[in-house]
């Protein structure tokens, strides 16, 4: 007779047991460390190499200091440079910047500047010129203008400009009405700077000997106003 299993047996009333499930084993955590790979890192100190390099050309190309040419003071326009208005300055400069050396100071003493050149700015060869900016045959007349006689657009030695007479007076003595006023041909030779207080500004222009007197009388009188010649014109 073959033995058979028997499931347990419960008592009377009870509902059998279920199997309790044993709980899942854990697994402790492995922890692998990171393989550093000899190329990368080669790649890595190459690169920290190159860079070092290259910022130490750059200082040693960029870094060495020039002396040259700075402004001590204030020059207008048109002025004749003096040798007080100038001193040496030693600066680190880009190689495209082009600025006057201090070896040709005694070149720019007695030349004019083309446009108002500031104390403290380094000085740039087309801010000087050796041109006479009166010729033979020419006059020079100072105008006072305030704002409204001359345009706000800035105006520099060389521009070809007109002077207008103004007033009554001089319209009827030429026979032209005020919408038809005279004019005088000028060219610009120096540019003063405004006055704080009245924003007016002397410009001195070189017109031809026989309008001298009457420019110079006109603008005494306050009666004249500056236009400027466009380009090309």
């Amino acid at each position: 007779m073959s033995r058979t299993d028997v499931p347990p047996q419960t008592s009377a009333g009870s509902a059998p047991t279920a199997p309790v499930a044993a709980p899942p084993a854990v697994t402790p955590a492995k922890w692998q460390s990171r393989r550093r790979r000899p190329g990368m890192l080669a790649a890595a100190v190459a690169c920290i190499a190159a860079c070092a390099v290259g910022n130490y050309w750059y200082w040693t190309q960029n870094g060495q200091r020039q002396p040259v040419i700075e402004l001590a003071r204030d020059v207008a326009a048109g002025s004749v440079i003096k040798d007080s208005d100038l001193r040496e300055a030693s600066v680190a400069l880009d190689p495209s910047m082009k600025v006057v050396g201090i070896q040709q100071r005694d070149e720019v003493v007695g030349m004019r500047a083309t446009g108002t050149l500031p104390a403290g700015a380094l000085l740039h060869p087309e801010q000087v010129t050796k041109k006479s900016l009166v010729k033979a045959g020419e006059q020079l007349v100072g105008i006072a203008l305030k704002p409204g006689q001359l345009p706000d657009s800035s105006i520099k030695p060389g521009d070809s400009v007109q002077v207008v007479l103004t007033g009554e007076d001089q319209a009827a003595a030429t026979g032209k009405t005020a919408a038809d006023p005279s004019t005088v041909e000028a060219r610009v030779v120096r540019v003063g700077a405004a006055r704080e207080s009245t924003g007016e500004r002397v410009v001195d222009v070189a017109v031809e000997q026989t309008q001298g007197p009457k420019l110079a009388a006109r603008a005494a009188a306050g009666e004249v106003a500056l236009a400027v010649d466009g380009a090309g014109g």
